[in-house]
């Protein structure tokens, strides 16, 4: 079942459909006439299947002999075989499936990062400089870690059924030397946003609207780096609903104090019950006490001329009485853009279980609270 009850159309994964079908299921993940050579698409169709019949294995273990696998490292050295040409079949898939559900759809931003060992990093390029420990004399070490990040906006139903990518960006990084001297020179609020890695959000935003259509359905929820003043400026303008996780606090009002101070002032307005679980496997039942209230927020002053103050929802959810052998849970979520979906489209669960160790699954909070606020 997909969204609100009704009946996806559309299959997600390898596991669905008719075990007799002839079709192999990455047959509908494949655009070939996106490639320029038509042998390109042929192979890459061959490699899918033998990759997605031997996940999780090694290149050389999926494709069982020598042949195969030079012709798949062939592949992926040909300078014409482009990201776009890759991802063409599985985004058309991804819309598909997102045609054949009704009632909203989650799209989930997050950055990922892969790690390489090369002695030539130059052939994939670096993520970040990490602290290697001290040398024999005590200075400290770093080395530059190979690699690439991806970002991206993941569709899934409400009850949980994944129905693809909507969004992608891959990138690597040059230079890490300077960037905390910089800081201290150069207030990182005056800096556009297209000159930094963060324009990310706002391009997957974009990206995602433009390729799956309907905005009003589409809830994007990003964690605390998502909380850029500009991408809710974006929202905004675009007419759909992110809530992420409070990371700045932002001026409010008549500019005289922030968020914090507003939230301070502001009345319980209910509880929310949900289960934790501890590294044990333990369950206890926590109450959060729930206070929102729509405030006025203001750019940061280096970009007041630019873009408009907002009227943001605020919520915060924190934990009744003091626990023990850990700290009280206190999540800060914004809202940019409210949900308008009916009361009936959304089923909010009574209780949530939450496990500590995975702290970003503290999102899943909005799946209780989100209806209550559209009412």
């Amino acid at each position: 079942m997909c969204s609100s009850g009704a009946a996806c159309r559309c299959s997600a994964g390898p596991d669905d459909g008719d075990e007799s079908a002839v079709e192999h299921w990455t047959e509908r993940e494949i655009d070939k006439t996106a490639f320029k050579d038509a042998r390109l698409g042929q192979r890459f169709s061959e490699l899918l299947k033998q990759i997605g019949d031997g996940m999780g294995g090694s290149i050389p273990f999926a494709c069982q002999d020598w042949a195969n696998t030079k012709a798949a490292y062939r592949f992926f050295a040909n300078e014409r075989v482009e990201e776009a040409n890759i991802l063409s079949g599985h985004f058309a898939a991804t819309r598909a499936r997102y045609d054949g559900c009704r009632g909203p759809i989650l799209l989930i931003q997050d950055t990922t990062e892969f790690s390489y060992q090369r002695a030539n990093t130059s052939a994939i390029g670096l993520t970040k400089s990490v602290n290697s420990g001290r040398d024999k004399d005590g200075r400290w070490r770093h080395h530059t870690v190979c690699g690439m990040l991806m970002h991206s906006s993941l569709a899934v139903t409400v009850e949980g059924l994944l129905l693809g990518l909507a969004a992608v960006k891959f990138w690597t990084r040059k230079k890490f030397k300077g960037t905390a001297q910089i800081k201290k020179k150069i207030n990182p609020t005056r800096v556009p946003i297209e000159k930094k890695e963060s324009v990310r959000w706002l391009d997957n935003l974009r990206q995602s609207i433009e390729r799956l259509g309907q905005p009003e359905r589409c809830i994007h929820i990003g964690d605390r780096e998502s909380d850029i003043y500009e991408l809710s400026c974006l929202t905004q303008d675009l007419g759909v609903s992110l809530p992420c996780r409070a990371y700045v606090d932002w001026l409010a009002g008549d500019g005289g104090h922030t968020i914090a101070t507003e939230m301070e002032e502001t009345s319980v307005k209910g509880l929310h019950y949900i289960d934790v679980r501890n590294d044990k496997g333990e369950t206890t039942k926590v109450a959060l006490e729930i206070k929102f209230k729509r405030i006025a927020v203001l750019p940061p002053i280096g970009k007041q001329k630019r873009y408009p103050a907002l009227d943001l929802t605020i919520i915060h959810a924190t934990e009744r009485g003091t626990p023990k052998g850990r700290k009280p849970i206190e999540w800060k979520l914004i809202v940019f853009q409210l949900p308008t979906f009916p009361a009936a489209a959304i089923s909010a669960p009574s209780s949530i279980s939450v496990n500590l160790e995975r702290p970003r699954q503290m999102t899943t909070f909005l799946g209780g609270a989100s209806p209550a606020l559209a009412r």
